[in-house]
């Protein structure tokens, strides 16, 4: 290990240019990272983990009489309507 090896070196044989000097410590160590990093993510993809996770629910498909039309306008949104009477308070009772 030498430190003055640059950290990225040129590719000759793999598609990118530039690959992780593994001569270089920092190199060596982002080469480590990153074997890590694949490994725990194929892992968690294998075994359905972290934000792989099926979801808890699954999601209902549309009913038999659905069909989606392009031409079709969507209903417009009305906003609620206030109620015809106020709402009442409690009335403090008499007792004697």
């Amino acid at each position: 290990m030498n430190d003055d090896e640059p950290i990225l070196k040129r590719d000759r044989w793999g598609p990118s240019p530039y690959v992780f000097n593994v001569r270089n410590p920092i190199g060596l160590a982002l080469t480590v990272i990153t074997m890590v990093f694949v490994v725990v993510m194929l892992v968690l993809m294998n075994r359905h983990m972290g934000p792989f996770a099926r979801p808890s629910t699954p999601e209902r498909p549309p009913s038999e009489g659905w069909e989606w039309s392009p031409t079709r306008q969507p209903t417009p949104w009305t906003p609620p309507t206030s109620p015809a009477t106020p709402p009442t308070t409690p009335t403090e009772s008499a007792h004697p």
